[in-house]
Order: structure tokens, then C-alpha cells, then sequence
């Protein structure tokens, strides 16, 4: 497309250089911008053109162009619009993608620049309207409509308005009230609540008062009572009428047309394919509800303009007033635009591209213009991090058939390739401890062991309430959290599990495993020394590359192999892996170009090699989806410009940086697709929902709501953890936060972080000294808290300094460790202390309670023993001390049975006489609730059957749980 000055509109100079949103309102036919502060307010009257700039991770910018149409704007304001957008693509060098919006019908991109809302306001500038300051507030009645982002729209102010399928917010000039017709979703209501917060903060100085009215609640409460009375009181509401907005576009049909000479002609085929479009010519693809303009690279301005008009005239004839015009230019089409052809070569010739933006920046740097932001960036040089501790415990096990194996310390970073593995690894998060659990897959590993490594892993994150984070990796796709966590990762040839030994076996092909005292060959490759792998290859040189460093061993001997375009971080990893695989033998060192010949003798005689660094698949900029999943069928819904704010805790939601994928699970979801969460990013990536191809071996995360990682919630610009701290589905978390001036309210306590793993800070620096506890055990002791009447009796010999009894303790204590041996004359007194205390404790126990329906069986008092007289011989003393130490073990045991006891008692004493009803209707999502129940304790109301079915076990091993442990359970299962 050729460029002339003539065709760039002055207002648009200097657009578009750096991220933002930029605004301008058409006036008297030009272009005007709008200040910063006035972004987001648009008039009825009015047309506007709206400029989005992204940054992107490589550097380039993107940018979409919107121009938005009020109800009441004027036929030519309209038209300049939809020019002055084409004019604004050209000065950006041709490449933005260009919407048309109409008030009331706008995309959901749109909106999501606006969050929450936009609100129209009557009036209009070169319409002839007069924009309107309301001297006193009019009460307005408004219908909010959208799961993700909300359309709003002001309806009358009466009671016809209303209906049992929307959400409509009424605002007063003391109250806001959002009432929530019957068959809206819980999504719905939440999103509506941000709009509530809006209006109260725009139009009431945040000070007003909030109410909620759910649709079929009459008059039950004086809020209901009060919404009804604007409207001259409760009536029934009237079914929801279609009307012309509510008719839906037949979006199945798709027809090509090409623009000639302002006309569209159809074009003929059976199917769409690529072929059909010519880069000489403009096309309109009418798909009903979306219309594409498509501008081949090579057409002129007015081509362009005039093929816009004809797709206006196409919308406008035809009556569709939802249809929403796109368009886009040759090389730079949208997903959705490529979806609807059968094939599809994307072939974007950026070179052209950056011609057409050179020669635009070059006459507009003539006239003195910044054109910095026309031009590419070059892309951020910033190493990536692994957002993750790396002084955590790990513990990995092999997978062999049907079983794990745990691995010893020694070998927690050594893997075959023939076989799966499981790991563990705790480590120190922001706010407390936190879990992966992960799996691992060798390249020549078996199906039926990744099958099985998936389901052992999948049960230790359920056996922890699905806090954990769960990763599936395959070999070659690790991520760099992977490979800090293993720190000297290596991995060797064939494999040792009887999976891999019984294929080798029916293949009938030789075993290529490992032999130390063999013939191998590592490639060498990291960052440094938290992150750095040996990778055994083919012994054979078209296996080197000039940009590593190899380790070459047969037998004793050994030899290094440094490439020309090797680092000196490279070497140095070099030495740092020759003490992992090949300790205490003296190495050759072989500078690539002067290698000897028995160097080229071990690989089978010098060959041609590679020179370039191996890439990896690059992270992109992260897209959100949303997920519906039913009878093996995923659905997903884009959101854009995503926020924390847009996950939504009964849904399930996907993470789409094309290295990685990211599965986040909301509390509030069902049980079923909590177990489903792998299955739906394996889905997931087969649907390839951008066209990015994908890999079917990308690593795949499970995230669970509350316990998100920082290797996750770097991707939201802020994250508040006390948002998922909150009780209570989504509109009832808003309502809350509106309730509280915008200010989540967390419900329960934040778990202290572990002062242990060496001292070290959350993120060490990389010039410290990396270390790791390692775990041995397979099982991690789990600790029950306190009850308070513990506490009350531990306090009197616990130091003042000692933690936080109400926090369950990290290890099981004795009030003596038994690598310290009290002082004689202290043991006596204290010892009596405590045994008097013990019988005053068991004497309150053994007392009846006020209500007769639970007898306890009575137990003896330990008797007190008497302190002996000291005796000057040693045999005394010893006698005296073994007495004590069984008077410290006999306490010790007695305290934790009480303390047992105590926190059964509290739960089993009631659950006598209670009546029994069924999980559905006691559950905080039922649609038919228990009344008169007490909502704290819902599951003392299922039978022990339901019980232990729901929760796995009886109700007096439940109750013997501490109290958090306890919400924890209901919550998994939606009783709390």
C-alpha cells in the first residue's frame, strides 16, 4: 500500500508509540484527542475511535483499533470514523486489527479496556446535543447482562423492565440495590457487583449503602421490602419478551465476497480456502454475528475505505444490528478469521510489513515527529527466572509397573530415559508452605508406567485436599521451575524399570542403557549451577554442537569437549557434572579444532556437526481461558486484558503461554472435574483453541485456588491471596469485599511460613550457596493442633518464646527431648507440677457434663509420687532419675490422650438425637436447603454411611481432627 502525507490525519501523529489506551472523539468531522482523564466516558451522541497498544514479551508492539458508534450519533460521524480507522492503521504501518462497535453490542476485547463497565451518558458534542449534568440525582434502573465482562445497559424505570433472567441494579440517592433474577448464574451476580461498585464509587463518592434482592424472595426482609416499594410494590414478574436485540445471527452460514469497484460479488466454492484470497483485492466474509474485512497487502487506502463501506452497507441492509464488523489485513489475521478456512498456511511477511512502517516513520520523522514506538523494539534481554525456592525437600520416586520406589538423596537427580518418576518437593512459598507434585517422563518410557505415574500422583494431591500444585513434564519440555528444583539434572539412556526391560524385551532390540563403565556421551547445558543438566546422547560426532560443552567417557577414560562458541559459564558446568558422573579421574581436554584421534576414534570418526544453540519452545504472552467441560467435550471462552478479579471460583480456567499451560481450579468446583483438571489441559491442547500448534508434550500445571504459586500468579499484574482466603462462592465473596469498601475480608488465617530450609530468604541471590534439606521418608508426619485446654496446661511449661501454640506445629515435640537430660534438681518439682496438674485435669474430665446423654467411662487418677529424699550413694540418683523419666513418658502419653479426648468430645457429644438428612440438601450449593439446621456443623446431619462415604472416614475419627483440618474436609466436599 502506498503512502502519501495527504492520507495521514495530523491527530494521529506520535500514536501508538508506547502500551496504552488512546482516545478520540470525531468533531466536526477530524479527529480530537480525549484527555487521559476523560477515558472510559463516552456519549450517546458521539462517535469514537479507541487505540489499544500492547507490549509484547518480544519487544514488538501490537495494535488493535476500535471505533465505537453511540445510538444517537449522526450517519456522517459515523462514516468519518470508519475512515479515520483505516488512516490510523496506515500511519502505524498496516498491520492493526480494526473493530466496529455499537453501543449496546459491543466485543468483549472492547469491555475489557473499560473494566467494569461503560456507561453511556446522554448527549453528544457535533451531533447537536448538549451533554448532560444532572444538578440532582435521578434515580436510573440498569440490566447488566455477562459472565465475563458486562454489558449495561438503562432500561425504564418500572417494573416491566424486570425479568427472572437478567441482573438489574436500581440506583437511589441514598441506596444501590442489584437484584438477581432467578434463573441468573452465580458468575453473573458477582460481575453485576463490580458494576454496583462502580456506580457507588463514580456517582456517590463511595459512601452509599448496598443492598442484594434475590428475585422470588417477596417481602421476606425489610432490603426486599424496600426495593419493591419503588416499584408501588411486589407484582409477579412477567416472562422475558424477545425483541429485536434478543434475535441471534445465524452464525453456522459463511459466505466470500469480493469487493470490485464497491460492489460485493460472491465467490464461488464448496469449501474456504486460502487460495481464494488475492493480495490485489479486498473480500468481506459475512459469518452472521461477525463480518470480516480482508485487505490483501498489496490494495490502496481508498481500496480499503471503500471495501469498509461496502460491509457497513451489507450490515445496515440486512438489519443486524449485533453483526460485528473486523478488519483485517493480509499477513495478520485473527484466529478466528483463520478458523473458518478448511486449510490454512499462515505466511506473515514481516519484511514488507516493516518496509511499509519504515517509510511511514521516515515522513513523519521529516516533520519532526517521535516515531520511536513505529519502529520494532528490540526484545527484553532479561534471563528468565523460575519464580521458585530452591532450598525446599524434594523426594522422587521411580515408577516400576504398578509400584513407586523411592530414590535415595544421592539419586534424586538422576533419570533414565526409559522411565516415569514422581516427585514431591516442599519448599517455602510467600505466605506459608508449598507443594508440587509432579510427574516425569522419559522419551523411552512405556505407556502403561505413565498411566500409572499420573494416578499415584494425582492420589498424593488428593490425599492432601488437592493443595498441592500437580506437573506433568516429558523429557525435553522441562521448564526451567524443573530444572531448579532438580539443580544437577541428569539423564541417562534406556532404564532399569521392568516396564522398560519387558518392551525392550518384546521389541527385541539391543538395551542401550547406561553403563558407567561403558561408552557415553552428555551434553552439557544450563544457567549456572542451580540450573544445570548432563543429557546422554549417541555416542557418535554429528552429536556435538559448537555451542556446548560434552563429557566423552569409556571406561576410565575421560575426556572433555570444549565448542567454539561454548560460554565460560559452560565449562565451568563442565567441571561441576564431571564430579556427579565421572568423580576422581583425570580428564583430556579437547578445544574443538585440535581434538586428538582417539577422541575421534571413540565416536566412530569425525563427521559434520551443528553449530547452532538448541531452542526451546519461547513462553508468550499469556492468554486466559475460561473452561466448560462435559461428556469429553471442552468449551473455551477468551478473556481479555484478564485480571485476578476474572477467576471465578466455580470454574475452571486455563493459563495459555504456549511453553507452558496452566489448569487453575476454582474451591467451589465439583469433586469430578477436580480429578479431571489434567484430562481437560491434555483437551486443551488437542482443541490448539490460537492456532499456535502447540505441543502435545507441553508441561501442564494443575492449580488449585488458594494454593497459587508464584511461578503462576506472575502472570496477573496483581495478586491478593487473601481474595481466595474468603468463604463462599463467587457473588458472595464480592458482596463482602463492596460491603466492605472494596477491601477483601480473609475468613480464615493465613498459615505461618516454616522458619527452616538453612534461614535462607524465600528467593536466594545466585551468588549463595545453594542447599536442600532432603527428605527421605516417603510419608511426611502429620500433626494435629491444640485444643485451648491444652494450651492452657503446655503453657505453664513451654517457654514464653516458643511458637504459636494456635498454629499446628511443625514437628511432634516431648516437653523433654530426649537428647537433654533435665537437671535432677529441677526434674522433682516439676515433675510434681506436672502430675498434680495431670490429676486436677482428669478429675474435671471425669466429672458428669450438664447434659446426661453422654456418660464417659470413668478412669483412675495417677497417683503423685512422692519426691525421694536425696541419698548421697550414685545407685540413688540413677534410681531417681529413670523414675522421673518414666514419670516424663507416662505424663507425656497422658496429655496426648486427653488432648485426643478433648477435641472428640467436642464434636461426638452432640450427635446423638440429631436427624439425618441427605448430602444434596445440605450441602452450601443445594438448591433445596435444609431449614433449622445448624449451618457450622452441616455434616453432623448426614448418616454414618453418607459420612464415611463424603469423607472416607467414621465421624469420630473426624472429630478428632484439630478444627482446621476439619474445614479443610468440608470445604473439599461444600459443607462449609
Amino acid at each position: 500500500m502506498s503512502v502519501s502525507m495527504r492520507d495521514l490525519d495530523p491527530a494521529f501523529q506520535g500514536a501508538g508509540q508506547k502500551a496504552g489506551i488512546e482516545v478520540w472523539r470525531i468533531e466536526n468531522f477530524h479527529p480530537a484527542p480525549i484527555p487521559k482523564s476523560s477515558i472510559g466516558k463516552f456519549f450517546t451522541g458521539d462517535s469514537y475511535i479507541v487505540l489499544k497498544t500492547t507490549a509484547l514479551k518480544t519487544g514488538a508492539l501490537r495494535h488493535d483499533i476500535h471505533y465505537w458508534l453511540g445510538k444517537d450519533t449522526s450517519q456522517d460521524e459515523a462514516g468519518t470514523a470508519a475512515v479515520k480507522t483505516v488512516e490510523l492503521d496506515a500511519a502505524l504501518g498496516g498491520r492493526a486489527v480494526q473493530y466496529r462497535e455499537v453501543q449496546g453490542h459491543e466485543t468483549e476485547k472492547f469491555l475489557s479496556y473499560f473494566k467494569p463497565c461503560i456507561i453511556p451518558q446522554e448527549g453528544g458534542v457535533a451531533s447537536g446535543f448538549k451533554h448532560v449534568e444532572a444538578e440532582e440525582h435521578i434515580t436510573r434502573l440498569f440490566v447488566c447482562r455477562g459472565k465475563h465482562v458486562v454489558h449495561v445497559k438503562e432500561v425504564p424505570f418500572a417494573r416491566s423492565s424486570l425479568n427472572h433472567d437478567d441482573i438489574y441494579i436500581l440506583d437511589t440517592k441514598s441506596k444501590i440495590f442489584q437484584f438477581n433474577g432467578s434463573n441468573s448464574s452465580i458468575q453473573e451476580r458477582a460481575k453485576a457487583l463490580e458494576v454496583v461498585q462502580y456506580i457507588k464509587d463514580t456517582y456517590h463518592d463511595g459512601t452509599c449503602e448496598v443492598a442484594t434482592v434475590e428475585d422470588g424472595r417477596l417481602m421476606a426482609d425489610a432490603e426486599s421490602g424496600e426495593f419493591w416499594g419503588f416499584f408501588g410494590g411486589f407484582a409477579p414478574l412477567p416472562r422475558k419478551t424477545a425483541n429485536d436485540e434478543d434475535k441471534t445471527c445465524n452464525s453456522d452460514i459463511t459466505k466470500l465476497f469480493c469487493v470490485e469497484k464497491g460492489q460485493a460479488n460472491p465467490v464461488e466454492g464448496d469449501s474456504l480456502k486460502r487460495e481464494m484470497l488475492d493480495t490485489s483485492k479486498c473480500y468481506i466474509l459475512d459469518c452472521g454475528l461477525e463480518v470480516f474485512v480482508w485487505m490483501g497487502r498489496t490494495t490502496s487506502l481508498d481500496d480499503r475505505k471503500v471495501a469498509s463501506g461496502a460491509a457497513e452497507e451489507m450490515i445496515r441492509s440486512s438489519e443486524r444490528p449485533k453483526s460485528q464488523m473486523i478488519r483485517i489485513i493480509e499477513g495478520f489475521e485473527t484466529v478466528t478469521f483463520r478458523s473458518k478456512f478448511g486449510t490454512w498456511t499462515q505466511e506473515t511477511n514481516t519484511t514488507v510489513s516493516e518496509d511499509g512502517r519504515g517509510r511511514v516513520a521516515a515522513l513523519l520523522q521529516r516533520q519532526g515527529v517521535n516515531v520511536r514506538g513505529l519502529m520494532k523494539a528490540a526484545p527484553p534481554k532479561d534471563e528468565p527466572q523460575a519464580f521458585i525456592d530452591c532450598t525446599g525437600n524434594l523426594q522422587v520416586w521411580r515408577v516400576n509397573s504398578q509400584e513407586k520406589i523411592l530414590l535415595q538423596a544421592a539419586d534424586h537427580s538422576k533419570f533414565y530415559s526409559g522411565d516415569c518418576y514422581v516427585f514431591q518437593y516442599s519448599y517455602p512459598g510467600e505466605e506459608k508452605e508449598e507443594v508440587l507434585i509432579g510427574t516425569w517422563f522419559g522419551k523411552q518410557s512405556v505407556e502403561k508406567e505413565r498411566v500409572s505415574a499420573v494416578s499415584m500422583a494425582s492420589k498424593m494431591v488428593e490425599s492432601m485436599k488437592f493443595l498441592p500444585a500437580q506437573a506433568r513434564i516429558y523429557e525435553g519440555k522441562e521448564p526451567l521451575q524443573f530444572f531448579v528444583i532438580m539443580q544437577s539434572f541428569i539423564v541417562f539412556k534406556g532404564g532399569i524399570s521392568s516396564g522398560y526391560k519387558k518392551c525392550i524385551a518384546e521389541k527385541e532390540v539391543d538395551d542401550d542403557t547406561y553403563n558407567e563403565n561403558g561408552l557415553a556421551l552428555f551434553r552439557i547445558q544450563g544457567s549456572g549451577p542451580e540450573n544445570m543438566q548432563a543429557i546422554q546422547v549417541d555416542p557418535v560426532s554429528s552429536s556435538l554442537n559448537s555451542s556446548y560443552c560434552y563429557i566423552l567417557h569409556n571406561g576410565s577414560s575421560v575426556f572433555t569437549w570444549i565448542g567454539n562458541l561454548a560460554t565460560s559459564t559452560d565449562q565451568e558446568l563442565v567441571e561441576r557434572q564431571l564430579d556427579l558422573i565421572k568423580p576422581n579421574l583425570q580428564t583430556r581436554a579437547q578445544k574443538e579444532g585440535s581434538e586428538s584421534e582417539q577422541f575421534w576414534e571413540l565416536l566412530g570418526g569425525k563427521t559434520e556437526y551443528r553449530s547452532q544453540k538448541l531452542t526451546k519452545e519461547p513462553e508468550s504472552d499469556p492468554h486466559l481461558f475460561s473452561c466448560s467441560f462435559t461428556k469429553d467435550i471442552l468449551k473455551v471462552t477468551e478473556i481479555y486484558n484478564f485480571t485476578q478479579d476474572d477467576l471465578m471460583t466455580e470454574d475452571v480456567f486455563i493459563v495459555d503461554c504456549h511453553s507452558e499451560i496452566f489448569v487453575w481450579v476454582g474451591q467451589e468446583v465439583s469433586p469430578k472435574n477436580k480429578l479431571q483438571a489434567l484430562t481437560i489441559g491434555e483437551k486443551f491442547i488437542e482443541k490448539d483453541s490460537l492456532l499456535e500448534k502447540l505441543s502435545p508434550e507441553a508441561p501442564i500445571y494443575v492449580i488449585m485456588e488458594g494454593g497459587e504459586p508464584s511461578f503462576f500468579s506472575r502472570f496477573f499484574t496483581s495478586w491478593d491471596s487473601s481474595k481466595s482466603a474468603m468463604h463462599g462462592n463467587s457473588f458472595q465473596r464480592k458482596l463482602r469485599i463492596v460491603k466492605n469498601g472494596g477491601t477483601p475480608v480473609a475468613e480464615k488465617p493465613k498459615r505461618r511460613t516454616p522458619a527452616s530450609y538453612g534461614g535462607r530468604a524465600s528467593v536466594p541471590d545466585k551468588s549463595q550457596q545453594r542447599t536442600r534439606s532432603m527428605s527421605f521418608s516417603p510419608e511426611r508426619v502429620r500433626v494435629r493442633g491444640r485444643s485451648p485446654a491444652f494450651n492452657a496446661l503446655a503453657a505453664t511449661f513451654e517457654s514464653q518464646n516458643a511458637r504459636n501454640l494456635s498454629t499446628p506445629p511443625p514437628v511432634v515435640r516431648k516437653l523433654y527431648p530426649r537428647s537433654v537430660t533435665p537437671d535432677s534438681s529441677k526434674l522433682a518439682p516439676k515433675s510434681s507440677a506436672i502430675a498434680s496438674r495431670s490429676a486436677l485435669f482428669e478429675q474435671r474430665l471425669k466429672t458428669p457434663p450438664q447434659e446426661p446423654s453422654v456418660s464417659k467411662p470413668p478412669k483412675a487418677s495417677p497417683k503423685t509420687p512422692e519426691s525421694p529424699a536425696p541419698e548421697s550413694n550414685s545407685k540413688g540418683k540413677e534410681e531417681k532419675k529413670e523414675s522421673d523419666k518414666e514419670e516424663e513418658k507416662s505424663m507425656s502419653s497422658r496429655i496426648g490422650s486427653l488432648t485426643i479426648q478433648e477435641d472428640a468430645k467436642e464434636g461426638v457429644e452432640d450427635e446423638e438425637d440429631l436427624p439425618a438428612h441427605p448430602y444434596e440438601r445440605l450441602k452450601t450449593t443445594s438448591s433445596d436447603p435444609v431449614s433449622d439446621i445448624d449451618v457450622t456443623r452441616r455434616e453432623a446431619y448426614l448418616s454414618s454411611e453418607e459420612f464415611k462415604e463424603k469423607f472416607g472416614m467414621t465421624k469420630e475419627a473426624f472429630y478428632k481432627l484439630p478444627k482446621w483440618k476439619q474445614n479443610k474436609f468440608k470445604m473439599a466436599v461444600q459443607l462449609f
